[in-house]
């Protein structure tokens, strides 16, 4: 994985800007620690950061190739997992290749099909490519949203990046949040709208588009999206399907120069992933190493509530066992998490959620020392159905996003009256999921029931599941590492998007079928474990230290916080000194959000415009 950025102006020579463009390249370093460079013509700069990967010394970026007279260049994000099939197909084509990587077979199969190239692609990707004698710039980002990129247009000027934190290092972009973005920020939070960027004048290329920017404008192209049709397979057959596509993907996902290991919480996505890993590196004789995070002192704080049922960690140990994995187990202390606190944030380039994304880099950093690639379990329950919303009826029936009606009073409560004055954070949020309701691919003579239950999934895939592949993306990839999501496989969610809710809940229980398919490399009991969401810490300590930066907070009268939040209310809940809750919105998620909040209107220099 790496990071990638560039700058497009039809107006000035940016053969004379390499500082600039450099600059906004060396922000996404720890996307790409192990090497960099820039590329510049005169109406473009391509610039890129590099974790190696695949083919060290041919896959250097951005990388130039000629066919004739033509010259093109690409700055590219991701991974191909069908470039061998590709290479073959491009080489009876007549294409000559002069390196093992995938990114010239992503180049040249621009070269060879336009920008058709995107619908032959299997993968995780966000890329750039530029055709000089064309004079265009042509972008693609995959189908799920797994790679990141954003990207500005300011007078002549055209920008992108895979963070926006590239963007603001041009002088060009201001870390400005007008009202629209405000409002965006304060009703959708971490959920961000599909395209919007926050700050003022930064969009999103969505997930399944392409962007062609030439001297006559932009133009955003979709290549792929949900088709609803008639599911006629049986269940045996389904189960067999699923099967057969999820041990493709996984062992796809295998290929790197690199060490390479899978997450492994216990839970039965990650299991699933993992045991199909670790047969794969048995056949070659190889053995597979997993990494699963737990607290210190879990045992004593644990508190089991409907998203915690029980601890990962004796599940965990068990399927590596079954598996016989080189099982890795990170302790997470306080104090380490109390330190690492604005990582996520910085990472983000918005206020993040707290002790999910700290924990979730604190274990990738840790990790990084003796792997740089991890497959992990990501977006099954966005296909399969694995959260209570999906089949818990007054969870189901919300007139909003399901996984915002589990609170989050608190926060609202405490801003100020006039910034709420200014908007309507509830219409805001209402029409947003109108305009996710009105993207629903409907399918002619679905009942009422499992029309909703269509829709659920569809507000899951494009909406939940964006923010859990943004928070895996920014967290590990600001640790170095990369993370691969086999569930993510554009093929599997194709056909899971038809499969009736009855075979999904087969046998009474969330993702039954996902079950059914691993039913041959898992142990009974950790097929028909439940579910159990990611784990939170609950040690006191944590606690303590994330209430004592909110009193910080309040004492300080240059926290930026107060342009939006009342400083008497959150004093109030900073002095609160009884039971710490664990509902969605707890005290401890309270004082998580004051503090990402605080902390990036501070580094970012944040205007309200």
């Amino acid at each position: 994985m790496c990071g990638i950025t560039g700058w497009l102006d039809w107006q000035r020579d940016l053969t004379e800007q390499g500082t600039l463009v450099e600059a906004m390249a060396d922000t996404l370093k720890r996307r790409g620690p192990d090497a960099g460079g820039v590329w510049l013509a005169p109406r473009v700069g391509l610039a890129h950061r590099r974790l190696i990967v695949i083919d060290p010394n041919g896959g250097v970026q951005p990388m130039v190739r000629k066919l004739g007279e033509r010259t093109y260049a690409i700055t590219y994000n991701g991974e191909l997992y069908n470039f061998r099939e590709l290479r073959q197909e491009l080489e009876t084509r007549g294409h000559v290749f002069e390196s093992r990587s995938d990114t010239e077979v992503l180049l040249r199969s621009y070269i060879e099909w336009g920008p058709a190239c995107v619908e032959k692609f299997n993968g995780i990707f966000a890329f750039a490519i530029w055709d000089e004698n064309e004079q265009t710039l042509f972008l693609g980002r995959d189908h799920l949203g797994v790679k990141p990129m954003f990207y500005a247009q300011r007078g002549s000027s055209f920008l992108f990046g895979s963070e926006i934190k590239a963007l603001l290092a041009n002088p060009l972009v201001k870390p400005e949040l007008d009202q629209d973005g405000l409002t965006e920020l304060l009703s959708m939070g971490v959920f961000r709208t599909p395209g919007h960027g926050v700050y003022r004048g930064v969009s999103e290329l969505l997930p399944g588009h392409t962007l062609l920017v030439t001297r006559n404008g932009v133009r955003v192209t979709q290549y792929w999206k949900l088709e609803s049709r008639e599911h006629t397979a049986d269940y045996a057959t389904t189960v067999q399907q699923v099967r057969e596509l999820l041990e493709d993907a996984v062992t796809r996902q295998l290929v790197s120069d690199v060490p390479i290991s899978t997450m492994l919480s216990g839970g039965l996505d990650s299991s699933g992933v993992s045991a199909i890993a670790a047969r794969a590196f048995r056949e070659e004789g190889r053995q597979l190493d997993t990494y699963s995070l737990q607290f210190v002192d879990e045992d004593r704080d644990f508190k089991a509530n409907p998203l915690h049922r029980d601890l990962d960690a004796p599940w965990a140990k068990k399927v590596a066992d079954s598996s016989e994995t080189n099982h890795h187990i990170i302790l997470l202390d306080s104090p380490e998490l109390l330190q690492d606190i604005y990582e996520p944030m910085r990472a983000r380039d918005l206020p993040a959620t707290g002790d999910i994304e700290t924990s979730l880099y604190t274990l990738f950093k840790r990790m990084k020392p003796d792997v740089t690639v991890a497959l992990s379990g990501e977006s099954a329950d966005e296909v399969f159905g694995g959260y209570p919303w999906y089949y818990v009826q007054e969870m189901r029936n919300v007139n909003t996003f399901p996984w915002m009606a589990l609170g989050g009073g608190n926060i609202y409560d405490s801003m100020r009256g006039d910034v709420l004055a200014r908007m309507n954070l509830a219409e805001y949020k209402a029409e947003r999921y109108q305009q996710a309701l009105s993207e629903v691919p409907r399918l002619a003579g679905e009942s009422a029931e499992d029309a909703r239950t269509r829709e659920i999934f569809y507000l899951n895939i494009t909406r939940f599941l964006s923010y859990m592949l943004d928070r895996k993306d920014r967290m590990s990839m600001a640790a170095s590492l990369e993370v691969r999501v086999p569930f993510c496989d554009y093929r599997l969610v194709e056909y899971m998007w038809n499969v009736p809710w009855e075979m999904k809940f087969h046998g009474g229980v969330e993702k039954g079928l996902l079950r059914d398919a691993f039913s041959h490399v898992l142990p009974e009991d950790v097929v028909r474990r439940r579910k159990t969401a990611y784990p939170v810490t609950h040690n006191p300590n944590y606690i303590n230290g994330v209430r004592a930066k909110v009193r910080e907070i309040v004492e300080d009268s240059s926290s930026p916080i107060f342009d939006l939040y009342d400083r008497e209310q959150v004093r109030k809940m900073a002095y609160y000194d009884g039971p710490v809750g664990s509902g969605f919105m707890s005290e401890k998620n309270y004082y998580d959000h004051i503090i990402q909040v605080d902390a990036w209107m501070r580094e970012y220099k944040i205007s309200l415009v």
